[in-house]
């Protein structure tokens, strides 16, 4: 017979405790204004870095915070380095951000917008986070609103990469949808586009988010001529030439997959 002490027993309790994770997705109720009743989610890891900088990860059409945390890996390398993540949650019954009002396309206008840079705000507020340090991500209509937040809110966010979006202001209107911006039909020039963005935010002067622009050329959704057209919109918004300062050979790329870093 093995005799195990009852402080070994405890020793070995604690030992395997530690090893289990506490940080879970959790809901935020009343995390400021909230114009759209737009749901806030956090996931903050157990061990947060100080003055940790801020992920927003949006989520697509027919999805959800919980489909954005579980079906991506930005929780593990939130685990990793120590940041915190907000996961917005749409309130259309659809799943799909506003990215067509006036409101989300205007700075403090109100909107799904506005509502996601409060919860921006209400996780710096809470956790001491770094303001200079706010980034945001998104999935198809995610990455229309990553889009819409680069224009709207560029004192807010530090960089964005959008996935299979369609430029600032595309869908801009009185439908949730637009199917001439979806179809790729929707052209303008760089002006045009970079003035859409000037709009959202008169006067203002000071430094622009840097985003990256992902694109499939074979989506059947959202037209990959959308990837061209933001490209033309940021070059025009940074003042730089459409012409690549350096492009990577296809082999080295995603298969299907175009990408731009402005």
């Amino acid at each position: 017979m093995v005799k195990i002490s009852i402080p070994s027993v405890l020793t070995m309790l604690t030992a395997a405790n530690s090893l289990v994770s506490g940080a879970a997705l959790t809901k935020v109720n009343n995390f400021g204004p909230n114009p759209t009743s737009a749901e806030m989610y956090i996931y903050v890891p157990d061990k947060v870095v100080s003055n940790p900088p801020v992920l927003v990860a949006i989520h697509f059409c027919t999805g959800t915070a919980n489909a954005m945390y579980t079906g991506t890996q930005y929780k593990s390398y939130a685990d990793q380095y120590g940041f915190i993540i907000v996961y917005p949650d749409a309130p259309d019954v659809g799943g799909c951000w506003d990215v067509h009002t006036s409101a989300t396309l205007t700075h403090n206008g109100g909107g799904d917008s506005l509502a996601i840079v409060n919860m921006v705000k209400y996780a710096i507020s809470t956790y001491k986070a770094n303001a200079s340090r706010v980034f945001a991500v998104g999935i198809s209509s995610g990455a229309m609103m990553t889009n819409v937040l680069m224009g709207a809110y560029p004192d807010v966010f530090a960089a964005g990469s959008s996935w299979s979006g369609v430029p600032f202001g595309c869908f801009a209107g009185g439908s949730m949808w637009n199917s001439q911006c979806a179809q790729g039909q929707l052209t303008k020039t760089g002006a045009q586009w970079g003035d859409q963005v000037r709009a959202a935010y008169p006067g203002y002067s000071g430094k622009r988010p840097k985003i990256q622009l992902w694109h499939g050329t074979n989506d059947d959704t959202l037209n990959f001529n959308n990837w061209n057209e933001a490209i033309k919109q940021w070059t025009n918004v940074f003042g730089v030439s459409e012409t690549p300062t350096l492009t990577t050979p296809h082999h080295q790329q995603l298969p299907s997959q175009r990408v731009d870093q402005i």
